[in-house]
């Protein structure tokens, strides 16, 4: 009888295979860059998610440990500083890595930047196989070389490795039509496409990212990382924040139903 329910109340897995993005400041605490129990956390949840039977990738920022767009902006020669911002995401990969290992997980960091001692070069094929052995995998140093950012390492690896969703976990719920910070009325997108995200200029995530994600017609949910628990609940099939896709193929796939 108890398995019966169980059954019944078991919720379905909507993805078979992930890409989780992690800005930076979701490893730190006040007065902490990487704090192990904030990132002990987000990697307990990461592991429910593979539970489930679903493959799991992560790509992580540097935000709070070094930004080169910002000190970029603030006079420093800009391949220099995005080579120092691709560093810290190895600092991150390295510190999820710790995390989920202490909880059981199997894990691999791959690096786009060769760094044989802490993390594996990353190699496609080695990737996939990876994956399939049900490890986790974290992707660092971004595409390797300046001028990207980790969002649009993230679509582009996302692709590689034929990610069936980027889930881009962030400190807002998803995508308004302007600056909720600002203004209070502010309406949150439940689901938009590139094109209109690109129009409308939206800040949570680069254009470049957005337009790779147009061409390759790869959807990509944007929620608020806490609860963490969101992470799981997107897998499941809720609609959690926004989720930036084609609606007209969408659309035209119900109305054939």
């Amino acid at each position: 009888m108890n398995e019966e329910k169980t059954k019944i109340t078991k919720k379905s897995i909507m993805y078979k295979r992930v890409l989780i993005k992690l800005g930076g400041e979701a490893f730190s605490s006040e007065g902490l860059n990487i704090d192990p129990n904030v990132v002990d956390e987000i990697a307990s949840h990461i592991i429910k998610i593979t539970k489930e039977g679903v493959e799991v990738a992560v790509t992580v920022g540097g935000g709070n440990i070094f930004r080169g767009g910002s000190a970029a902006k603030r006079g420093m020669e800009r391949v220099t500083a995005d080579n120092i911002g691709m560093l810290a995401t190895v600092m991150n990969g390295i510190a999820l890595q710790d995390s989920l290992e202490k909880l059981g997980a199997e894990t691999r960091v791959l690096s786009a930047i060769e760094m044989k001692e802490i993390a594996e070069p990353y190699i496609r094929r080695r990737a996939l196989r990876h994956l399939e052995k049900g490890r986790v995998v974290i992707f660092c140093a971004g595409t390797g070389s300046p001028y990207f950012t980790t969002d649009t390492a993230a679509v582009i690896k996302a692709k590689e490795i034929d990610a069936d969703l980027i889930m881009k976990a962030t400190k807002v719920d998803g995508v308004y039509d302007r600056d909720p910070m600002i203004y209070k009325d502010a309406k949150m997108f439940g689901e938009i496409t590139y094109l209109e995200a690109i129009n409308k200029g939206v800040g949570i995530i680069d254009t470049t990212a957005l337009s790779y994600c147009m061409d390759y017609d790869m959807p990509i949910a944007i929620f608020n990382l806490n609860p963490k628990e969101n992470m799981l609940r997107i897998i499941q099939g809720e609609r959690i924040g926004t989720l930036v896709d084609i609606k007209e193929k969408n659309q035209t796939s119900k109305d054939n139903k």
